[in-house]
């Protein structure tokens, strides 16, 4: 017998297990726990303090939905207006020594004469092969040189996607795309390059809410604290270390047995068979492929530079920076670093060279966080990563020489993007539904593996509806049809809902007029 029985347990309290449990909460129906092996909530989406007062997310998170669920829950949480800033997306990227506006393939007018043609040749090539191919792009390289055409994915699409994905185009599969790649409009590429304009905002993040305290993982700390206490375990007492799938039982670190009817899995898929002892299983997501990612973080003196101004996240194709990306982290919000009147001592200037005082002095201070992959098929020299972001912020001129360095951040997460490798469908379509028979409903960025779906509202929602599927066998729309809840606004479930499972309706059935 275990020690503690549910209906429904909850493994992970990111924004999916949280999702899940929410609804859980919500439908107040089948008994429930959640587990989580940190002391706070947030999975990757929490966010951590250096010393000196920066904050830092686990990567570039930002709230921005498909699903009026998820805003209803958050905003539960962070409920006052002074809880949050909304920003407009003032995003670039950096090619040849200037700021191109994102995306890229939408503004090559600002590109040199030379890149301008080459890319336009490129993309006259693939609009008319476009009309007559009878075939779908094998994989991401083709979905690019079919929509950009050479010049773009030579220049910007191919080296860009190498940095962030840490795998060749070419072993990429195009199913993920959807509204994650802007598929450009060459009349107004052209249009733009003779009247030397650029294109405007594109893409469902053009505007976006971030928490004014706390950082991304404040939101799910909050949203946490709205779940009772008896249902949550975190930190060593909730540290899973043996799935046993056939008896229905997991077993904790402190040694604790929880028996269960149906499972909830956010931890990385490939974990969660390791701890099942699944062989079969093991081999199967041996054909899953991921990517690392580095989060560095630099603490800066001084007024934010004119240079910089209100962008918000930027883009590095080249290779005179180890990083892809780049967050303003201190334009979010002017208490994700410390106040101008606190006083820290410089640690050295960005070229390396000493200080010239020791002596702690005020503020103001300015942040940035940059993101480099790592794979197999990209190494990373992890021992001196930190000074490589640093000089790479030089040779952008992000930051100059002679700047203060007063505080820095450097995070590993093993498990960082869950490659849309060609092989990754045909081990989901398999995986999962063998899971599944075993009452196990693997969902989240890596316990479904599927990136379209692995923003922080899809997390939550692929939680809300694993629940509903187990309790009224609703379909679950976010694993199943990403294309279709990422085109239209998903108002089917509101918080202040009542929620009826199968076979149980409500005692009066609205009137169309009632209704």
């Amino acid at each position: 017998m275990a020690d503690i029985k549910v209906d429904v347990l909850v493994i992970g309290a990111g924004p999916t297990g949280l999702g899940a449990a929410k609804r859980l909460n919500h439908i107040n129906g089948p008994s429930w726990l959640i587990l989580d092996a940190n002391e706070k909530a947030g999975g990757l989406a929490s966010t951590d303090v250096t010393p000196e007062g920066f904050l830092y997310d686990v990567g570039g998170h930002v709230i921005f939905s498909h699903y009026k669920y998820f805003d209803d829950c958050i905003d539960e949480a962070l409920p006052k207006p002074d809880d949050w800033y909304t920003h407009q997306r003032i995003s670039y990227v950096r090619y040849k020594g200037q700021w191109v506006p994102y995306p890229f393939q939408n503004n090559i007018s600002m590109l040199p004469k030379e890149d301008q043609v080459k890319c336009i040749d490129g993309l006259i090539d693939a609009a008319m092969a476009a009309r007559v191919a009878t075939d779908k792009p094998k994989n991401f390289d083709e979905w690019i040189l079919r929509t950009c055409g050479e010049g773009v994915a030579d220049v910007f699409m191919r080296p860009y996607n190498y940095k962030v994905w840490a795998v060749p185009t070419t072993k990429m599969q195009c199913q993920w795309l959807g509204e994650r790649v802007a598929a450009p409009d060459v009349k107004l590429v052209t249009r733009n390059v003779i009247l030397n304009k650029t294109a405007g905002n594109w893409g469902p993040n053009a505007t976006f809410r971030f928490p004014a305290r706390d950082g991304t993982g404040g939101i799910w700390i909050a949203v946490s604290d709205t779940l009772p206490e008896k249902n949550k375990r975190y930190g060593e007492k909730g540290e899973v270390t043996k799935v046993d799938a056939d008896k229905k039982v997991v077993t904790l670190k402190d040694g604790t047995t929880i028996g269960y009817d149906k499972l909830i899995n956010t931890m990385a898929v490939d974990h969660l068979v390791e701890k099942m002892g699944n062989q079969e299983l093991i081999t199967l997501s041996k054909g899953l492929y991921y990517s690392s990612t580095h989060v560095i973080g630099v603490g800066i003196r001084g007024e934010r530079p004119e240079r910089i101004g209100d962008k918000c996240w930027l883009y590095f194709p080249e290779d005179n920076c180890p990083f892809y990306r780049a967050t303003i982290f201190s334009n979010y919000s002017p208490y994700n670093q410390p106040q101008a009147d606190v006083k820290l001592p410089t640690l050295y200037k960005a070229d390396g060279s000493k200080a010239d005082s020791s002596e702690a002095k005020p503020g103001p201070y300015w942040s940035i966080m940059l993101e480099v992959s790592q794979s197999t098929m990209k190494p990373v020299d992890e021992e001196n990563i930190l000074r490589d972001c640093i000089q790479g912020l030089i040779n952008t001129e992000m930051i100059k020489p002679e700047d203060e360095i007063i505080s820095t951040y450097h995070r590993k997460f093993d498990h960082g993007y869950p490659t849309p490798s060609l092989e990754r469908e045909g081990v989901l379509k398999e995986l999962l539904p063998k899971l599944q028979a075993q009452g196990i409903w693997s969902r989240g960025r890596f316990g479904s593996w599927r990136y379209e779906v692995g923003n922080q509202d899809h997390s939550f929602m692929l939680g809300v509806e694993a629940v509903d599927n187990i309790v009224s066998g609703a379909v679950e729309l976010t694993l199943n049809y990403p294309d279709f809840v990422n085109s239209r606004a998903n108002t089917e479930r509101r918080l202040d809902q009542p929620f009826y499972s199968a076979g149980t309706p409500p005692k009066e059935l609205p009137s169309r007029e009632r209704a």
